[in-house]
């Protein structure tokens, strides 16, 4: 299997990256992005793969020969896989990219440097690592991911080739479920529930949990009837949220804790030096700002599982011939959208889409759900 096949329904950035990997001298830096679901990530990896594949021109990204397979599992010599589960990268890690990309390639042609969430880098953490984008060593690929390039610092993409990907069409994604081995009407059914985010979809189709949890979450808007009703869901969402990041966390912030004490040469419940409390504590505040992610993104999936059922009020208010995404909600969907109006149901839509800015902008989440909660109440 080739590393191209996992991008999927990305026809013409699966061709621009397949002739830049069979260039001898490609783009320094590369900029990759898209909303979630669109493959920004998987499209970064594929082409890392390719860049550093052992096979010859126009056959690179085989996906077989052992540079593909360490790359794809992240254990290459040439090749750095940032990733982070805080809220923000750190001077010091940028700084850590920087002396690493100066590294010249031990078994490879390049040394490429994938950094996801590109947008996670504030204003001088972004200054730290701009010098080494504009003037990488001759052997130096960087490949950073945002959602956008108005996420990044305009100095970092101005010196950036953009690759643009867009959501996947829900046949491709019904046809990647398929191939996976999922039976065509639940792979079209989670596709379709989806919205195009093959990750989301993949969950869909096997996780009956998933499925009932976002079974929950659709019915919420148009079946609420009371603020207090709306109150009560606000904080339904919450505590699911919260319950995950609190099931992450029991299962890794111990395990975590234990192995750095060990790594120390300290016992548990041993009194630690100054300098290794300090690292203690960043640990845990590490582990802190992974959970609020957690909660974070968490949330963020319940408010787009709320826009499609809003688009499909708005869809059958319009009399679109446009397919509904939740037809399974039945009659209520219709009776929802017969007790309102368009522009109310657009006004909905924008509460959804300024609570998710307000989730970005850390405000409160109890607070941003239950302003847009209240609002749904007929």
């Amino acid at each position: 299997m080739s590393v191209w096949d996992t991008l999927i329904g990305q026809p013409d950035v699966l061709a621009a990256l397949q002739r830049a990997s069979a260039d001898e001298r490609p783009t320094h830096a590369w900029l990759f992005t898209g909303p979630p679901g669109a493959g920004r990530e998987t499209a970064a990896l594929a082409f890392a793969a390719a860049l550093l594949c052992e096979r010859e021109l126009g056959q690179r990204g085989c996906g077989t020969c052992r540079s593909c397979q360490t790359v794809l599992s992240g254990s290459h010599a040439d090749f750095v896989h940032f990733r982070t589960e805080k809220t923000q990268i750190t001077i010091d890690e940028a700084r850590d990219f920087v002396v690493r990309a100066q590294d010249r390639p031990a078994v490879g042609r390049w040394r490429v440097m994938l950094i996801e969430d590109a947008d996670r880098m504030p204003e001088r953490t972004s200054n730290v690592l701009l010098k080494a984008i504009e003037e990488p060593p001759p052997h130096t690929i960087w490949l950073l991911t945002a959602p956008s390039p108005a996420d990044v610092l305009v100095t970092i993409r101005s010196r950036c080739r953009p690759v643009n990907l867009r959501v996947p069409t829900t046949d491709a994604v019904t046809a990647a479920l398929v191939s996976g081995g999922h039976a065509p009407e639940a792979a079209e059914l989670a596709a379709r529930m989806s919205q195009g985010n093959l990750e989301v979809a993949r969950r869909l189709a096997e996780d009956e949990d998933a499925r009932k949890r976002r079974s929950s979450v659709v019915r919420l808007p148009i079946s609420l009837l009371t603020v207090a009703a709306a109150m009560e869901a606000a904080d339904e969402l919450i505590s699911i949220a919260e319950a995950e990041a609190d099931a992450d966390a029991s299962a890794r912030n111990d395990t975590e804790r234990a192995a750095l004490l060990t790594s120390l040469g300290y016992e548990d419940g041993e009194r630690l030096s100054p300098t290794h409390r300090s690292q203690l504590r960043q640990l845990e505040e590490d582990q802190k700002r992974r959970a609020k992610r957690i909660q974070t993104d968490t949330l963020d999936r319940f408010l787009a599982d709320i826009q499609t059922v809003l688009r499909d009020v708005l869809t059958l208010q319009l009399r679109t011939d446009s397919a509904l995404i939740n037809a399974h909600l039945g009659q209520s969907l219709y009776d929802y959208a017969a007790s309102g109006s368009a522009e109310r149901t657009l006004a909905h839509l924008d509460a959804v889409a300024a609570t998710r800015r307000r989730l970005k902008s850390n405000a409160s989440p109890r607070l941003a759900f239950e302003a847009m909660m209240t609002g749904f109440v007929r």
